[in-house]
């Protein structure tokens, strides 16, 4: 029995052929005969003319998410043949250093569209987003086994509404081991030559964003000396960076009482005295108006806010609040001082995302003089006809005049 077909309409058939690899529901996908997600479809276009193999999700607003522009068979050859191009992409291209948490597999970047992985030391996290490929986990598992032969093998769930899921309960587990020896407790990694606990199991990520790696090295190298204050500091990956790194005092803002408590562990970790720098709970907005009215003054800003508020009462939103935010951080910066600006959000491009620091810096009477764009490192590469691919933005200013 041959491969499914499924008719796409025009405008479908044109993204394919430009190279997309996603297929959105419209009125020709809801005509589709019944399917079942994780399926194999051959895609044609309106006249019969073959397109490519995509993987079906039936249920989602992305219905099809293409694997090859050929006919093909998703087995263990395939899967253990992309995996073995992501890792010698990494090996040829990379620029890891002293690290062994990076990506190993990023989705449609190495043609495997919707399913990430992740390595954390001798372990593998695997992510799926959406359903189309739960049927062929096992397939996965077994090919990163027989591959890289690592110690365990995880996966952590993406389930629905995840940032108020996460405010609600940060120890929840969503994390399941699916092959090999489970961790006992935090895992530790090393990033830049640096220390860091993740968690493999409890909460909804692992407590390490790797695509910020390079971000962190490059402020490495400019905060000696530095008074630095790290806003939505999560579990002060930024934070321990400039620590090391040298700088006088860092101070870290998060929500969370649960994640300041893991990133003084961080800091532990890097034989660095807690005591030394400065952590605030409270909402970021709120503590920028205290630090103001407290006459706080800072060297370098960081601020790497999540895409959606952790709590109903937080007034921010990256869509709304990085004007806002950018004004009320401002005024604590010293003249010639550092605001680095981060956004992971896949809506918002990099010349809209300049508007919203053009608002801030207007609102707050200054000027900002841009001197660095950058995105995600190698190990999150994306094909040049996905622009969704570069979702990451990390914009360095330096303060001039007010």
């Amino acid at each position: 029995m041959g491969t499914a077909r499924r008719k796409v309409g025009p405008e479908s058939a044109r993204m394919v052929e430009l190279g997309h690899p996603w297929i959105i529901a419209d009125a020709y996908t809801k005509k589709w005969s019944a399917g079942t997600a994780g399926d194999l479809v051959e895609l044609e276009d309106p006249g019969g003319r073959f397109l490519a193999t995509a993987l079906l999700d039936p249920s989602e607003r992305i219905v099809a998410r293409i694997l090859s522009r050929h006919t093909m068979r998703l087995d263990l050859g395939w899967v253990k043949g992309r995996l073995a191009a992501a890792v010698a992409l990494r090996r040829d291209h990379g620029t890891l250093g002293d690290t062994d948490a990076y990506r190993l597999v990023n989705g449609e970047g190495d043609g495997m569209p919707g399913l990430t992985v992740d390595r954390y030391g001798e372990y593998l996290m695997v992510q799926l987003y959406g359903s189309a490929w739960r049927p062929h986990l096992p397939l996965v598992t077994r090919g990163l086994a027989e591959l890289l032969s690592p110690t365990g093998i995880y996966e952590k769930s993406r389930p629905q509404k995840t940032r108020e899921l996460e405010a609600k309960g940060e120890g929840k587990s969503y994390g399941r081991l699916l092959h090999g020896t489970p961790v006992q407790g935090r895992l530790r990694v090393r990033e830049n030559g640096l220390a860091f606990l993740v968690s493999l199991e409890k909460g909804l990520d692992t407590g390490l964003f790797p695509d910020q790696r390079r971000n962190r090295r490059d402020l490495m190298a400019r905060a000696a000396g530095k008074r630095v204050l790290n806003l939505f500091s999560y579990t002060g990956a930024f934070s321990v960076a400039a620590a090391v790194a040298g700088a006088a005092r860092v101070t870290s803002v998060d929500v969370s009482p649960a994640y300041t408590d893991w990133a003084k562990e961080n800091f532990a970790a890097n034989r660095l005295n807690p005591a030394r720098h400065d952590f605030i709970v409270g909402d970021c907005l709120d503590t920028l108006a205290d630090l103001k009215r407290s006459k706080g003054r800072f060297d370098i800003i960081i601020m790497d806010p999540p895409s959606f508020s952790t709590t109903a009462k937080s007034r921010f939103t990256t869509r709304g609040g990085t004007s806002d935010l950018v004004a009320a951080a401002l005024p604590l910066l010293d003249e010639g001082g550092l605001l680095l600006c981060s956004s992971n959000h896949q809506k918002v491009d990099i010349a809209d995302y300049l508007k919203e620091l053009r608002r801030g810096a207007l609102q707050a009477g200054c000027g900002l003089q841009v001197v660095s764009l950058a995105g995600q490192p190698e190990d999150f590469p994306y094909p040049v006809t996905f622009p969704e691919g570069r979702y990451l933005k990390f914009v360095t200013c330096v303060k001039s005049g007010g």
